[in-house]
């Protein structure tokens, strides 16, 4: 078994080998995904310009983790529509498809965006 701080370092390093081959524009954002140990967070970044569009959190959600994951999923998915965004690029942050990174997506895509 990995200890922590190795895991923590091969997924930075995942996450560095995905975001050389993608990044986001005005018109299509990169929908980026941070797991902690309590929450999730999603962002739309414009990597051309270095802005965050639109951003969401599970930080005031209840229920497991998947359920607040799949919350953030709609929420950012509703804040984007607001904002005229429909395309985005997915970057999941090194981790794996799999959870909670697995249900943000799927109620992002369930709630109007496309990736």
């Amino acid at each position: 078994m990995i200890n922590k701080p190795e895991r923590n370092k091969l997924r930075k390093k995942r996450h560095q080998r995905i975001r050389n081959k993608i990044s986001g524009t005005a018109e299509c954002p990169r929908l980026s995904v941070f797991r902690s140990n309590t929450n999730t967070y999603a962002q739309l970044i414009d990597d051309v310009a270095g802005v965050t569009l639109v951003s969401a959190s599970s930080q005031d959600e209840k229920g497991t983790k998947t359920e607040q994951a799949q919350a953030v999923g709609k929420a950012i998915a509703v804040k984007a529509t607001e904002k005229g965004i429909k395309e985005v690029v997915f970057d999941r942050g090194g981790y794996a498809y799999h959870g909670r990174v697995k249900a943000l997506a799927e109620a992002a895509r369930e709630n109007g965006l496309e990736f």
